[in-house]
């Protein structure tokens, strides 16, 4: 069977608009899900119209982000930066510049940009180093562990950044 010219005319009309609405695909969160109102409008995207802003996520769902490798930010403003368990592994990395040891809530920033702030009490004071490598292993009941090589230290630690 022959479609007749009228109305394919019409359906290739409204193709690209149906495109995009079938191409959503619910497994990945869109950019408004995933940064919070400061950091949005710190990117300069609550100035774009609503046509760039759908065409920026069919983009960044198009370049294989899934869901599961990207932080969610919950609506009590926490992220939450391995909601799926099995996408945790172990990191290794350098602090960025001197680490003088843990002091109950230290903040140590990783070469790769990752934040990780210490989530166990204790202290150890005693230590001088200047950019250790780090590793950063996933532990039982979402916890991490991180281990500085050099210093035969290690502490628990959650991700903050």
């Amino acid at each position: 069977m022959a479609l007749r010219p009228n109305v394919l005319i019409a359906v290739l009309a409204v193709l690209p608009t149906a495109l995009p609405a079938a191409a959503a695909d619910p497994t990945i969160s869109r950019i408004e899900e995933r940064m919070s109102i400061e950091e949005f409008r710190a990117a300069g995207l609550d100035r774009l119209a609503p046509e760039q802003l759908e065409y920026l996520n069919r983009w960044l769902g198009s370049k294989g982000v899934e869901a599961a490798a990207l932080p969610i930010r919950q609506r009590d403003g926490k992220v939450d930066y391995y909601p799926d368990e099995s996408a945790r592994e172990i990191v290794e990395s350098r602090i960025v510049g001197t680490f003088s040891g843990w002091s109950g809530r230290t903040i140590v920033t990783l070469e790769n940009g990752q934040k990780w702030q210490q989530s166990e009490s204790g202290s150890r004071g005693d230590v001088n180093m200047r950019n250790p490598i780090v590793i950063v292993k996933p532990m039982s009941m979402g916890s991490w562990l991180m281990i500085v090589k050099g210093c035969n230290c290690s502490v628990r630690v959650k991700r903050v950044g």
